[in-house]
């Protein structure tokens, strides 16, 4: 079964970016969607979809949360197996845990609110912290 890992967060001042990365291992990720999540402070049971990205096979294009269109971009490295979030002019409000998880298939799925619930394979999250 596949397994998931982040890393890239970090502490950065408002306006600051980060590229965030989640390495797939125990097979090839590219045959399925996956999808950011994160989890604002003192919001433990409460998880917002971020971005997407389809497998490649589907030539899809990505999805986005209106809070982050036009300064975040996904994209994923299929021989590295590693999907990429790069975080641009990044606000204090985008300070969260950030989660990558498969999605149920090939496309993006649902990231509406609680969409996070049917999802069944994280990674254990990497902390982005937006502060001067």
């Amino acid at each position: 079964q596949l397994k998931l890992v982040e890393s890239g967060g970090g502490l950065v001042q408002p306006g600051g970016s980060l590229r965030l990365s989640c390495a797939a291992s125990g097979g090839t990720a590219d045959f399925v969607a996956i999808g950011w999540f994160r989890q604002a402070p003192g919001k433990e049971r409460e998880r917002e979809g971020v971005s997407c990205i389809s497998s490649t096979s589907t030539g899809d294009s990505p999805y986005y949360a209106d809070a982050v269109k036009g300064r975040f971009t996904i994209s994923r490295d299929n021989a590295k197996n590693t999907v990429y979030l790069q975080m641009d002019s990044l606000k204090p409000e985008d300070t969260a845990i950030y989660f990558c998880a498969l999605d149920e298939g090939p496309y993006c799925s649902d990231y509406s609110p609680g969409a996070w619930l049917y999802r069944t394979v994280w990674g254990q999250g990497t902390l982005v912290t937006v502060s001067s």
